[in-house]
């Protein structure tokens, strides 16, 4: 994605995200300087000026051959897992999710607007895994995006829909509000969300949402107000290969159903 100039902060610092932005999505290679100032349409001095407080920072580290993630990057993730668990070790219910479906699973969340795929089993080598962690931008087209959505107020709803539109992926994909209004609202009376090829044409995603205050104290009933992180809601959910999901249906929801309630059971841990 080219640098498109920038946004509502301070022009040195979009810059700044932008090169970290640059360099995350390279996938894995070293990349110049001379290369990020063409991305940032700037000079090459400009370029060595943003780039020498993400390096001192660790953000990022300079190379014979140019410049990659550097040791703080992992520190975030960790902080950001730390943020948004609803229950405690949240990687080994991933684990046993994984285990009891043969599919990768993840835990997803919303908060203040935003869809994150905060962690997966999937190795980060498997470049061909449709759902990495990020940002999430295709929540209309995937069943963890479904779930954490049939959770939200309908002004809520309507906010996120409006800020992140619906973009066609597949011909499978959802694209219509009143189409997915309605969508959720048989995903609220049947307890989990599918999608069958509407993000990925090839893959099945299917997702539960977390009892609210799932794993906290203090966590309560009513949508889209507790559990971990504020206003965070929480989704777990696995994908596969659409003709594997066919033939295991009824084994994949009851595992995710299970681990959901096994997250509800554990209760609250040491934080």
């Amino acid at each position: 994605m080219p640098y498109t100039g920038p946004g509502t902060g301070p022009q040195s610092v979009d810059r700044a995200l932008a090169i970290l932005d640059a360099v995350a999505d390279t996938g894995g290679g070293p990349v110049s300087a001379k290369a990020l100032a063409r991305r940032l349409e700037c000079s090459l001095s400009t370029a060595y000026h943003l780039l020498a407080p993400l390096t001192e920072r660790g953000y990022l580290v300079r190379t014979a051959q140019g410049y990659v993630l550097g040791p703080r990057i992992p520190g975030l993730h960790r902080s950001l897992l730390r943020q948004l668990e609803p229950a405690p070790r949240m990687a080994d219910v991933l684990a046993r999710l994984r285990r009891a479906t043969g599919a990768e699973a993840y835990h997803t969340a919303y908060r203040g607007g935003l869809i994150t795929v905060v962690d997966t089993t999937a190795p980060v080598t498997d470049t061909g895994n449709p759902f990495t962690p990020g940002r999430e931008t295709r929540a209309h087209a995937t069943a963890h995006g479904k779930a954490l959505l049939a959770e939200l107020p309908r002004p809520a709803l309507r906010r996120y829909l409006a800020e992140h539109g619906m973009a066609r992926l597949t011909g499978a994909t959802i694209t219509r509000a009143d189409v997915l209004e309605a969508e959720l609202s048989r995903v609220r009376g049947q307890g989990f969300a599918v999608s069958v090829g509407e993000a990925d044409p090839a893959y099945t995603c299917v997702a539960v949402a977390l009892p609210r205050g799932a794993g906290k104290p203090g966590g309560g009933a009513g949508r889209a107000g507790g559990g971990a992180g504020g206003d965070a809601v929480h989704a777990l959910s696995v994908s596969l290969p659409t003709a594997e999901f066919r033939r295991r249906t009824r084994e994949i929801h009851t595992a995710l159903v299970r681990t959901a309630e096994e997250v509800l059971a554990a209760g609250p841990g040491p934080r």
